[in-house]
């Protein structure tokens, strides 16, 4: 892989963006069916085969996603969230349980990651362990874990071995990257280190992980999109990708499809983190480059793949392209009377908010411009 160039993605290009029907979504009025009926489900990504296609098994894609109890205010499911596995055919979701037992993560909570069938029939499933098992106040350190668990079927449904090592891969290196160790704060408030998203490079057939991070900025941290490659004797954390130089705090679920010989970076990020807050839309970003290492430039100028609508700010989040250019995300919060749904009291924010899969939209890429459709 050649030198990395990170590229900086900056106000110059943010003031480009436009609001335009080829990037934004359609209005979801009404709450999609719920995945799970009584737990909340958010932020899903399939197993994939080590070609970057989801994994199939008994005629069924094979699923991850977090999920929580469906009681209380939305916003603390995060307190909450565990690896659920789940099965999906012909527009239907089958429940498969927790994809580990009670305490064996080595976090006090499960965040987003990534999974990938290897060819001896296991999975690597990669996650974000958040804070530290069994400890006895919450905190927000967040660590890169491999469990591999061995894939099997019964009767006609998935199953993954239940007890299995949990390995540390990765923390941030307060190097290129700031330590993601805070014992206090919540979404949107705290650096990061996290979403393990797993890549095959086609270039050269290695392993990488792309992990959403924190660098320094003049007056906060900035977000960031660190890379690493895996070696015979474990990951190396290399120089990040993109850094959002003073102009965002928080890209999350960072991944890369290979379309047409070329590499295309996609990542979502929040109204709220960015400087100064609302100055962009919530929704998924995305880079284009000709190799993994760059350079990258910002897809349609700004950087702006998919939108909420203006009229819906907050309808979806943590979208995900697929290899066949399918864009699945979570359907977020409804619009209401006003103000902000997730500062609302528990009782509000339940009534608006969906828990649940966002309708399936379809990605057009053509260079550096994209549209995206139902």
């Amino acid at each position: 892989m050649s030198t990395i160039r990170p590229a900086r993605w900056t106000r110059h290009h943010l003031d480009r963006l436009v609001d335009a029907e080829a990037t934004t979504a359609p209005a979801i009025r009404t709450a999609p069916p719920r995945v799970l009926p009584h737990h909340d489900v958010w932020d899903l990504w399939p197993v994939q085969e080590t070609d970057g296609s989801p994994t199939v098994v008994e005629g069924a894609e094979l699923w991850m996603a977090l999920s929580a109890p469906a009681v209380g205010h939305p916003e603390d499911r995060h307190d909450r969230a565990r690896l659920r596995l789940l099965a999906h055919a012909d527009g239907v979701w089958t429940d498969l349980g927790d994809v580990f037992p009670d305490g064996a993560s080595l976090g006090s909570r499960e965040w987003s990651g990534s999974a990938v069938r290897r060819p001896d029939g296991t999975v690597s499933v990669f996650y974000t362990a958040a804070g530290e098992r069994g400890e006895a106040r919450r905190t927000f350190r967040q660590s890169v874990v491999e469990a591999r668990p061995r894939l099997t079927t019964d009767g006609g449904a998935a199953r993954l071995e239940r007890h299995v090592e949990h390995r540390v891969l990765l923390r941030s290196d307060d190097h290129h990257y700031l330590p993601a160790d805070e014992s206090d704060g919540g979404p949107g408030r705290i650096r990061a280190f996290r979403d393990p998203g797993w890549f095959r490079d086609p270039a050269d057939g290695r392993d990488h992980l792309l992990v959403a991070a924190s660098v320094p900025g003049r007056d906060h941290f900035m977000g960031a999109v660190a890379l690493a490659r895996a070696t015979p004797d474990g990951w190396d954390l290399l120089p990040p990708l993109l850094v959002a130089d003073g102009v965002n705090h928080e890209i999350e679920r960072p991944h890369v499809v290979v379309h047409r010989s070329r590499y295309y970076l996609f990542f979502s990020t929040g109204r709220r983190s960015f400087h100064p807050p609302g100055s962009a839309p919530t929704g998924l970003y995305g880079f284009v480059a000709p190799e993994l290492a760059g350079p990258y430039e910002p897809l349609n100028g700004s950087g702006l793949v998919l939108r909420n609508p203006a009229t819906r700010p907050d309808q979806a989040y943590a979208w995900l392209v697929l290899d066949d250019l399918r864009v699945v995300g979570f359907a977020n919060y409804l619009p209401g009377d006003g103000g902000e749904p997730g500062r609302a009291d528990a009782a509000q924010a339940r009534a608006r908010f969906c828990g649940t899969a966002a309708p399936v939209l379809r990605l057009t890429l053509e260079g550096a411009t994209t549209i995206t459709r139902r």
